[in-house]
């Protein structure tokens, strides 16, 4: 996203524990790497991308290192802006962001809150590569949790679902490679019909809905194991999650 945007790959620093993962991003997007203390103390923008059982120890490691002027851009599940504030107590602007796995092909979805102290152009700068490889909007923080439910963790919905059909269509008697190709095509052109033809999933679901028809008979199947609930309660235990690593 930061290069797609137009930052020059020579300005980003990576600091990574694993080494076979810092010689990948190295050699595919020809980025430097430093010791954390080293980075975090030139750095601008400080994007923290772990996990959030990992954060303490990140911020204990570095606020005594962080360049004062810097915005912090955290990706972390659950983790509050204040969270990050209090765990560096060093003053500097936070930007709390959901991405997801998406942003890898260019159709990403992120959403971005400002912390206090944010300045209009490093809030500019986050939105702007940001949307670089997808779409991005900006929302109050108590909101990231739905966020998170919705967008963060919304893939694996979408994977689940594909994997269920394909199974299903196994069972019918197609072919594995048959029953992928058919869902994922599927899949594939009804997300870009939902996206590009202005029309809401109610009507694009009504259009292709005839009375006492097959599509029908699916949806009505779906409807007796109350397929809205399902996924409600699915995403509300996805936001509680989130609120729990807090």
């Amino acid at each position: 996203a930061l290069i797609s945007s137009g930052v020059n790959p020579e300005l980003i620093t990576i600091s990574e524990k694993r080494s076979d993962r810092s010689a990948e991003l190295i050699a595919k997007y020809s980025i430097k790497q430093a010791p954390l203390a080293t980075n975090v103390a030139a750095a601008d923008a400080l994007l923290l991308v772990v996990k959030p059982q990992d954060m303490p120890g990140v911020l204990e490691e570095i606020k005594g290192s962080i360049n004062p002027e810097a915005v912090v851009i955290t990706f972390a599940a659950g983790k509050t802006i204040s969270f990050i504030g209090n765990g560096l107590g060093t003053g500097n602007p936070v930007i709390r962001v959901m991405p997801n796995t998406p942003t890898m092909v260019g159709a990403g979805m992120a959403a971005a809150s400002m912390g206090a102290g944010v300045t209009a152009a490093q809030r500019q700068f986050v939105l702007g590569f940001l949307a670089a490889t997808g779409k991005v909007i900006e929302v109050a923080e108590e909101l990231q949790d739905a966020v998170t439910a919705t967008s963060g963790s919304g893939p694996a919905y979408f994977f689940a679902f594909v994997e269920a059909m394909v199974a299903g269509a196994k069972e019918l008697g197609l072919s594995e490679q048959d029953a992928t190709t058919l869902t994922v095509q599927t899949i594939v052109g009804a997300a870009k019909l939902l996206d590009e033809s202005g029309k809401s999933a109610t009507t694009l679901r009504e259009n292709v809905t005839s009375p006492n028809g097959t599509t029908a008979a699916a949806l009505a199947s779906f409807g007796s194991s109350d397929l809205n609930s399902m996924v409600a309660k699915a995403m509300k235990a996805a936001s509680d999650r989130s609120q729990e690593l807090a």
